[in-house]
C-alpha cells in the first residue's frame, strides 16, 4: 500500500504509524444525528474537549453546525458564536492539534486566528469559493470529503454505478484541483464521506475497499461513528452503536486507515491498543 506517512498542519506534522490517529468529534449544535445538544453550552463543550484529550485522542474536530441529513444549514455569525468562545476556552488548555468542521471559509479563518490547525470540509472545499484560497494562504491542514448533493438532499436516493471507482475518481480529481490551486500534497488529506449521499450498501462497500483510496497517496480519514449503516446491519435502530463503531474502527486499522473520526475516544483507544498489542497489524498467519 502507498501508505501517507505524514500530514503536515499549519504549525506541525502528524507522524502516521500503523496504529491510526483518533479525531474526537465534538459537536457544539443542537441538532446533531448522535450528540446534538449534549454539548451545546460552553463549559460542557470545554469540558467534554479535555476529557477527550484524556481519553486519548490526537485530534479534537469541534463543529458548529450539525451536517446531518435533512439537518437546516445555520449562518457563518451562528456558527461562529457556537463555535469560538470554546476554542478560546480551550486554546491555552489543549496540546494537541484542533480542527474545525466547517463549510466556510469566515468560520475557518476566525478559528485558524484562535490556533486551530486543520480545516475539515465535507463539501471537499466547494462549498465556499473563498475557502480553497484560505486554505493556500493559512497553510493548514486540510480534510477533503466526498459528498453526493448536500446535506439537505444527499439521501434522497443516492445513486452510483460503482460507488468504490467513483469515490476515487472524484477524490483524484479533486486532489489534482487542490494541487494545481497551491495546496501541498503532504497537507491533504481525503475522506471518502461515509453516510454522506450513500446508501449503507455504499457505506459498506466503500468500508471493505477502504485500501484502495491508498493509491491517492494521501493520509485517509473515515467517519463511521454511530451512523445509520450501523443500525441497518444490526437491524436494530434503538441499539448502542458503541461496540459496532469499535468494529468498524478495527476493520479500519486493518485497512490502513490513518484517522478515525468518532464519537466514543476512550473505547476507540483502548481497542487499538489492544488490537496493537494482540498482533493485529501483523501479517497473518494461517494455521491447520
Amino acid at each position: 500500500m502507498n501508505r501517507a506517512s505524514t500530514w503536515q498542519l499549519r504549525t506541525r506534522s502528524i507522524p502516521l504509524g500503523l496504529r491510526p490517529k483518533i479525531m474526537g468529534i465534538l459537536n457544539i449544535t443542537p441538532d446533531s444525528f448522535s450528540d446534538g445538544g449534549r454539548f451545546f453550552s460552553i463549559q460542557s463543550a470545554v469540558d467534554q474537549a479535555l476529557r477527550m484529550v484524556d481519553d486519548g485522542a490526537d485530534i479534537i474536530d469541534i463543529g458548529g453546525e450539525s451536517t446531518r441529513p435533512y439537518s437546516e444549514s445555520v449562518d457563518a455569525d451562528e456558527e461562529l458564536r457556537r463555535v469560538i468562545p470554546v476554542l478560546e476556552g480551550i486554546q491555552s488548555k489543549i496540546k494537541i492539534p484542533i480542527s474545525i468542521d466547517t463549510m466556510k471559509s469566515k468560520v475557518a479563518k476566525e478559528a485558524i486566528d484562535r490556533g486551530v490547525e486543520i480545516i475539515n470540509d465535507v463539501s471537499g472545499l466547494e462549498a465556499d469559493p473563498q475557502m480553497l484560497s484560505l486554505a493556500v494562504e493559512s497553510k493548514a491542514g486540510i480534510c477533503a470529503m466526498h459528498m453526493q448533493g448536500t446535506p439537505q438532499t444527499m439521501q434522497d436516493n443516492p445513486q452510483y454505478d460503482n460507488v468504490v471507482d467513483e469515490i476515487a475518481d472524484y477524490l483524484g480529481c479533486r486532489l489534482e484541483q487542490l494541487l494545481a490551486a497551491g495546496v501541498e500534497k503532504d497537507r491533504i488529506c481525503l475522506d471518502p464521506g461515509i453516510g454522506f449521499g450513500k446508501t449503507h450498501e455504499h457505506n459498506l462497500a466503500l468500508l471493505k475497499s477502504a485500501a484502495v483510496f491508498h493509491q491517492l497517496g494521501c493520509p485517509l480519514l473515515v467517519g463511521h461513528s454511530r451512523k445509520g449503516f450501523i443500525a441497518k446491519v444490526l437491524n436494530d435502530k434503538s441499539a448502542d452503536r458503541t461496540f459496532a463503531t469499535l468494529g468498524v474502527s478495527l476493520a479500519l486499522a486493518q485497512r490502513g486507515i490513518q484517522i478515525l473520526r468518532v464519537h466514543d475516544v476512550r473505547a476507540t483507544h483502548q481497542a487499538l491498543l489492544l488490537f496493537e498489542a494482540a498482533g493485529g497489524f501483523e501479517p497473518s498467519v494461517q494455521t491447520k
